[in-house]
């Protein structure tokens, strides 16, 4: 199993000192976050994109870029490229360029994002949410398959035997399909691509459908689901007691959720539903290396996944706290869990990947 870090890179007050650090700051602390990500052995790091003052990055590629100077190992992907109110044209040529300066390391997770700023920043319409999604990922995927292309569609100008340059050094660019916990949008977005689901709330079984739903999908569109990876990504923490994590990332995480549930509608975040969420049953991985162990194995036993990704900061943490959670994440979480999986007979789940059931 692959194990890694996504991040949004929040410029949020943090909620115990009511601090804010410039985007100019957070983005430097970035660029070490990851150069230690990749030296503790994690396998992938993600940047979200946002058009919002409490975010710093907007162009995921850029940041991804200077990343890759510092870096040698790790994969480097958006999480998630706001494919519907982007070009695809630029996004291929953006990622392609970081995937020649990354020695084949770059990677896209497309999806429409969590926020709609975008759509009227970049002149779209709402419209036109689903449809602006379907048509520019099939436009994306057959840049990614062919050099020159003939294309054509109701939202974007056509192409007619145009070629987009450069070309990655990958023969395939990796391109992700990322979505939220609905069966619409696991279904209506199939389109031969991995799929990165996100489980943010809730208990992880009930979204085995989805995943069932997703390989069905696959199956009666003609692609083999047993070479379609599956990524989860949640959110996490790990420090070295199970009290201490949740001490720490309780306030920053409360607090971005509750201001995020005053524009969805949703109550304010309490410690009591904090604390379900950290069950063994419960979405969060926050705690001890061995809670967040057990936790990202019991659900291996329900997905059966190849990838599991954790967003730690969920609001803004000081960045010297942040560091030494990516170093337990590295050298005490992923190798047990490596070598477990490794280890284990095939489930269900492994089954129904091999299968498509």
């Amino acid at each position: 199993m692959e194990l890694g870090i996504y991040t949004f890179a929040e410029t949020t007050p943090d909620p115990r000192t009511g601090r804010i650090v410039s985007p100019a700051q957070r983005l430097r602390d970035l660029m070490e976050e990851i150069e230690l990500a990749d030296q503790v052995g994690l396998d992938v790091f993600g940047v979200g994109e946002h058009h919002r003052p409490d975010y710093a990055v907007s162009a995921p590629a850029v940041v991804l870029a200077a990343a890759a100077e510092r870096t040698r190992n790790i994969r480097l992907t958006s999480a998630v490229t706001v494919l519907s109110s982007d070009d695809p044209v630029r996004v291929f040529q953006n990622f392609a360029t970081l995937d020649l300066l990354s020695g084949g390391r770059a990677e896209i997770m497309a999806g429409r994002g969590s926020f709609i700023e975008s759509f009227p920043l970049f002149g779209y319409d709402l419209d036109d949410y689903d449809a602006l999604f379907a048509e520019k990922l099939e436009l994306l995927l057959k840049i990614r398959d062919g050099e020159r292309v003939t294309w054509s569609g109701r939202l974007r100008p056509p192409l007619d035997d145009r070629g987009v340059y450069p070309r990655p050094l990958q023969d395939r660019l990796p391109i992700w399909i990322a979505v939220g916990g609905t069966p619409q949008s696991v279904a209506r977005r199939h389109a031969g691509a991995p799929l990165a689901l996100a489980i943010i709330g809730g208990e992880p079984e009930r979204f085995a459908p989805l995943l069932s739903l997703y390989r069905e999908a696959a199956r009666r569109a003609g692609h083999d689901p047993a070479r379609l990876p599956v990524s989860i990504n949640s959110h996490g923490y790990v420090a070295d007691t199970s009290q201490q994590a949740a001490d720490e990332f309780f306030p920053p995480y409360a607090d971005v959720m509750t201001k995020l549930g005053r524009e969805q509608g949703w109550p304010p975040t309490t410690r009591q539903q904090f604390d379900m969420l950290r069950s063994p049953r419960g979405a969060l991985a926050v705690g001890s290396p061995q809670e967040v162990i057990e936790k990202i194995l019991f659900q291996h036993e329900i997905f059966g996944h190849q990838r599991y990704l954790m967003q730690m900061s969920v609001g803004t943490m000081p960045h010297d706290g942040i560091m030494h959670p990516i170093e337990l994440f590295g050298t005490k979480v992923a190798p047990v869990v490596r070598k477990e999986i490794a280890r284990r007979p095939l489930t269900k789940a492994d089954e129904d990947q091999r299968t498509g059931a």
